[in-house]
Formats: structure tokens, C-alpha cells, sequence
């Protein structure tokens, strides 16, 4: 089977050995096991439900949230040869029903599906008939309510299972705790907890916290002294866009990407990126999921991470060709009370979230009682403009409305045009319509079943084409109807959607669970706290503390990253220490950050021989901590001060 398997490698990827790990879980989703992997970051981990696939009759439905990763790898299997297709909200019913059938009477091997669509009537009864040999479910933490990006719509995958009982499960992620990893294997039913964890250490990635006043300056000295591309992830979307000028002041090659570009222009971007057109891209989390850059030599936080989860998935897009490569990490004084800011608006008080329940559904014109299994295009910049709010607290409740599924909140882009008849069947034709009006309702009823009774999506240039109209002659036609209140149109648009999971409830009808609320927060402040924790700790290797963060107690001292070279070029001895610090005040008063900064060694041990200059009258320092040579401490046969005698 392993010559096999070689053999495919090789004929379609071109390798002729596997990554750590790769084979082992290949073999065991052969074997027929539920398997959950816990690979790194860039670690291979397509491969591992690709092959087998490829080794098998049948095809893999793989569930991912991303569109844009369902087209990349749809476009590389492609490219290889290897039949594939996606389903997601940017298509029309048709092309849907099409690679449905292609999935159940083709030779398709592959369709990767968002998990949305797993509960749906058309997907169920089409999948209830399909050949399924796998089933994997890439980035596997969303399917945890203690996963750092839980997403409800996950949990229908059970659902697929109750068709397909005896077919496998191979559960992805890069990122999980012990206690994610047995809430992901619960929530997918494995028959027997079976977990495939290769090393977490990335040992070409060299890991760097440092601790600025001014980010600028530390970002530019980055830029000018590695070479290559690079990422810098901001927080606030008006960060990336300043970043960007400023970097193109300093005549650095720069573009910046965030969910608030459409999404044509995001894709340019990327792509201008991708090529190396553009050396760094500035970005929210919401750029480099899924991106194939393997040369990307530095990936720089500019503002802190939430969690260790989200700073090890975007560190690791760097270096994954396996040449040396940097993730900088930056810390300000204030970054702590930013972090604690950050989780009272990410949980809001319960009433703000209900009155805020409240707000969006008026804001979508959703009347109490309506709106159930109904999907509304949300601009939630433009809501949070309209109602004075910050966006981080209007996504913290309907993060707990989705939890609480009352709601579901779909990030995604190319969201179809959507329809549903106000009016019925036999009431329609007494409304008087214009000859181009009246062509293109008569061609909808032609080509479209269910416009009475549901929200349906459409196809504008394929109603165009059917039609013989252009599609700028549809749309006028469309909101013509929609002006007319015969239909509720819904355009084209590349907006979050809000899916209604169940009717507008009068707010004495809404209830928040305990758990969802106050278990969450006790957990966000456990993961904020590790993060500061990790940023603050200037002892212990980057790469061992991220390893055993998410349950990884093998690794071993990387030998690279900033405390594990600090500790290489530590003084032999206290007179070279002594002699170092001298050398950094020689040129007037320096603050103890600076001089922690500059000198290589441990922060505590800079301190305490600062102490003993200080007892010894060799230094003075003042109230803003910044430290000066005094009179005695110039003269050049000054000695290194001894270690105070115990009880001293």
C-alpha cells in the first residue's frame, strides 16, 4: 500500500516522500478510522484526505468555511487533473443542481462544501446517493463550542454522518487544546477517540517578541534588515490603511487588505501579493487563510494577538518553504488593558445583547414574529455607523445570538441575488407590468420553482441570457417588482449574511445560556491571559511554550528565537555584564527598557545588577526609570560591584 500511495504522490504532486505525520494519517483514515489530526500550520494537511481519496473509489466531501480555499484547491486539483467542485453561496440553484449530479453520476472526486449547506434539503437528498469514501473537515476547532472560532453550522456534519455511518471522519486543525481535541471528537461521533499529533515547532521559524514604544520605527528596522515578503496584521482596519502609506512613504513596496474592500479588489490585491508585485501586505485576520505564498519571510503582529490559537495559525503562514524566517510579535505597555477592553466588549452585558437583538432585526425590517429561515444581507460597518456602536461589541452579541442559535451570521463574499413573491400565484398577473417587466417575471416562473413560499437565489446573467435581456435590463426589472412590493429582492452582493434560524422573538422570549456566556468569558480570559503571559516571558524558548500550549510536551529549545539567543550571547560572568551596561550608559541616561533592550541578557538579571550599580553609588536613576552614570560610576577604574551578602 505505502508503494502505492509513493506512487500517487509522485505522479500528481510530484514528492517522493511524505511529510511527519502524513503517512500515519493516511493510513489510518484507510483503515477505515475516525481520525483527528493535529498538524501545523503549512504542515500538508490536504494531502492527507487527498490521497487516500485519490487511492479509493469514491469521492471526499471536504467541509471548510472559506470560499475563497474552496476555489484555490478546487483550482489546483484541477491543474493536476483531478476532477472537483465546490458548492457555496456565490452560486446559482442551477449550477448547484449541476455539480450535485456531477457528484452523484460523474467521476467527481472531490467537492468541498461550507458547512451551511450540509443541512439543506437539495444537499442532503443529492449526498443520501453519493459514493462518499471520506469525509474531512478542515480547520475542526469551528466545530467546538471551546474553540477559539466556533461556528454552530458545524455541528450539522452529524447530520452527514446519519447517511454515510460506516464512511470515516478525518478532523483537521493546526490549532486545539486537549480539551478543543476532545470536544471535536465528541461532536463528530468517532467511534474511539483517535488522535494523530505531529510536532508543533516549526525549526526554520524563528520566534520574536519585542517590546517597543514605537511600533513604526521597530516595523521599518524589520522591513530594512530581512529580505523578501512579509505580513503585518493589524487589529482595526483604519491601521492597515495608514501602515500601508506609511510604508510606502519610506518607499517600501506595500498594499493593505481588510473585509472591508470589495471583494474584486481584495482579490486583486492578494493576487498582486501572491506574484511578489507587492513585497508586504498590511491586513486584518481576515487576509491569508488558505494562501499558497511558501516564501513569505516575515510575518510582523503589530497589535496582539487574542489568542495563542490565532498568533500560531498567522505566525506559521511565514517560512513555509522551510528556509529561515521571522514572526515578530510587537508589545506595547498598554497592550494588556487593550486585551481586557477587548473581552467587556467581546461579551457585552446580556441586556445590551438582547437590545441589540433588537436593533438588528429592525435594522433588517424583520417584523416580531417573522423572518424565520429568511437570509438578509448585513453591512454591519454601515449598522454600526447608524447606531453609534463599535463593531468588535455588535460581533461579541451575535457571536452569543448564534450560540444560542437564534441566528446564524455568514461571513462570506459573492453572495447570489436572492427573491421571494410577496403576492400569490393568481393575484400576480392583476398587478399592470411593463412588456420588459412582465418578460422577465414569465421567464423567472420558467426557470425557477418555490418563489412563492421561499427566499430563493438567482442567476442574473443566466435569466439574462434565457430571457434574450441584458443583465443591467434584469436588474431594472427586479427592483421595478421590488418598488412595486410584489417581490423582496435581495441584490447581488459581496456582504455578511444574517440567516433568521427561527422567527423574531419579543425580547422576554429571548434567553442567553449561562454557558454559553459565562463559560466563554472565563475562557477568553484564559486564552488573554496566556497570550500576555507568552508575550512577557523572556525565560523560556517561543517554540516550547507554543508547543505545550496545545499539548505538545516533546519539543525541545528551537535555538532561535530571541530568548534562546539572548541566553547564547548572555555574559560569561557578572564583570562582562557589569562591563556591558557601562558601555550602554556611556553615552548619557538610558531608560531600563532600552537597556534591557541592548544588553543580551534576562531581564531580571539586567535589574539586579542595576540594584547593586545603584547600591554602590555607581548609577543614579530617576523617577522615570531612566538610568545615568553618576561621578564615580565615570571613572574607568570603576569594579563591578559584588552580589550583597545574604541578610543584607
Amino acid at each position: 500500500m505505502k508503494e502505492r500511495l509513493l506512487e500517487i504522490l509522485g505522479q500528481y504532486w510530484g514528492y517522493d516522500s511524505f511529510r511527519e505525520g502524513q503517512y500515519e494519517i493516511i493510513s489510518s483514515v484507510l483503515s477505515g478510522y475516525d481520525t483527528l489530526a493535529l498538524m501545523p500550520t503549512g504542515g500538508g494537511k490536504s494531502i492527507t484526505y487527498q490521497l487516500p481519496t485519490l487511492a479509493s473509489d469514491g469521492l471526499c466531501i471536504v467541509i471548510t468555511p472559506l470560499i475563497a480555499l474552496m476555489k484555490d484547491q478546487v483550482d489546483r486539483l484541477r491543474q493536476r487533473g483531478i476532477s472537483a467542485v465546490a458548492i457555496h453561496s456565490g452560486l446559482s440553484k442551477r449550477k448547484i443542481d449541476i455539480a450535485l449530479d456531477n457528484c452523484v453520476y460523474g467521476d467527481v472526486k472531490f467537492l468541498y462544501v461550507a458547512p451551511e449547506r450540509l443541512n439543506s434539503d437539495i444537499f442532503r437528498l443529492r449526498a443520501r446517493r453519493m459514493n462518499i469514501s471520506l469525509i474531512a473537515v478542515d480547520e475542526a476547532h469551528c466545530i467546538s463550542q471551546w474553540g477559539y472560532d466556533f461556528r454552530p453550522a458545524y455541528l450539522h456534519i452529524k447530520s452527514l454522518r446519519e447517511l454515510h455511518p460506516d464512511v470515516p471522519v478525518l478532523a483537521l486543525t493546526a490549532s486545539a487544546t486537549d480539551e478543543v481535541a476532545r470536544d471535536i471528537m465528541e461532536n463528530l461521533d468517532f467511534d474511539e477517540h483517535r488522535t494523530i499529533r505531529t510536532s508543533f515547532t516549526r525549526p526554520n521559524l524563528s520566534y520574536v517578541v519585542r517590546h517597543v514604544e514605537d511600533k513604526d520605527e521597530q516595523l521599518m528596522r524589520i522591513v530594512g534588515s530581512v529580505q523578501g515578503a512579509g505580513i503585518v496584521y493589524v487589529r482595526k482596519r483604519e491601521t492597515a490603511e495608514r501602515l500601508c502609506e506609511f510604508l510606502k512613504q519610506q518607499g517600501v513596496s506595500a498594499s493593505f487588505y481588510h473585509g472591508g474592500l470589495p471583494n474584486e479588489e481584495r482579490s486583486i490585491r492578494q493576487e498582486e501579493w501572491v506574484s511578489g508585485k507587492v513585497r508586504v501586505m498590511v491586513a486584518t485576520n481576515a487576509f491569508g487563510m488558505g494562501i499558497d505564498k511558501s516564501n513569505v519571510r516575515f510575518v510582523v503582529h503589530y497589535t496582539m494577538c487574542d489568542s495563542m490559537e490565532s498568533y500560531y495559525q498567522e505566525a506559521g503562514r511565514a517560512g513555509r518553504d522551510g528556509e529561515r524566517s521571522y514572526a515578530v510579535l510587537m508589545v506595547s505597555p498598554d497592550d494588556r488593558q487593550i486585551l481586557s477592553r477587548r473581552l467587556d466588549s467581546t461579551f457585552p452585558p446580556i441586556e445590551q445583547v438582547k437590545a441589540l437583538y433588537e436593533k438588528i432585526c429592525s435594522y433588517l425590517m424583520i417584523a416580531l414574529g417573522d423572518g424565520a429561515g429568511h437570509s438578509y444581507a448585513f453591512n454591519i460597518q454601515e449598522f454600526c455607523r447608524h447606531e453609534r456602536l463599535f463593531p468588535t461589541t455588535v460581533l461579541g452579541a451575535i457571536d452569543l445570538l448564534e450560540r444560542n442559535e437564534y441566528l446564524s451570521y455568514l461571513d462570506v463574499a459573492d453572495n447570489p441575488a436572492r427573491l421571494i413573491f410577496k403576492v400569490g400565484r393568481d393575484d400576480l398577473y392583476k398587478y399592470k407590468m411593463s412588456e420588459l417587466v412582465d418578460g422577465v417575471v414569465r421567464t423567472l416562473l420558467r426557470m425557477y420553482n418555490g418563489l412563492f413560499t421561499e427566499f430563493r437565489a438567482i442567476d442574473e446573467e443566466y435569466i439574462a441570457a434565457a430571457g434574450g435581456y441584458t443583465r443591467e435590463q434584469v436588474h431594472l426589472a427586479l427592483k421595478d417588482l421590488w418598488r412595486s412590493q410584489i417581490i423582496r429582492y435581495v441584490p447581488a452582493n459581496s456582504l455578511p449574511m444574517i440567516y433568521m434560524n427561527e422567527e423574531r422573538l419579543p425580547l422576554s422570549s429571548l434567553y442567553i445560556s449561562p454557558r454559553s456566556y459565562g463559560h466563554r468569558r472565563e475562557q477568553m480570559q484564559r486564552r488573554f491571559d496566556s497570550m500576555v503571559a507568552y508575550a512577557e516571558d523572556s525565560k523560556q524558548c517561543r517554540s516550547v511554550t507554543l508547543a505545550r500550549y496545545f499539548g505538545d510536551t516533546s519539543a525541545t529549545e528551537c535555538g532561535i528565537c530571541d530568548v534562546c539567543l539572548a541566553r547564547k550571547r548572555e555574559p560569561k560572568n557578572e564583570e562582562a555584564l557589569h562591563s556591558l551596561i557601562l558601555e550602554v550608559l556611556q553615552s548619557g541616561g538610558v531608560s531600563l527598557r532600552e537597556i534591557a533592550r541592548r544588553v543580551p541578557a534576562q531581564t531580571k538579571t539586567i535589574t539586579d545588577m542595576i540594584y547593586r550599580m545603584l547600591e554602590s553609588g555607581e548609577v543614579t536613576i530617576d523617577g522615570a526609570n531612566v538610568v545615568s552614570l553618576s561621578d564615580r560610576g565615570s571613572a574607568s577604574d570603576a569594579e563591578c560591584p559584588k552580589s550583597p551578602k545574604k541578610g543584607q
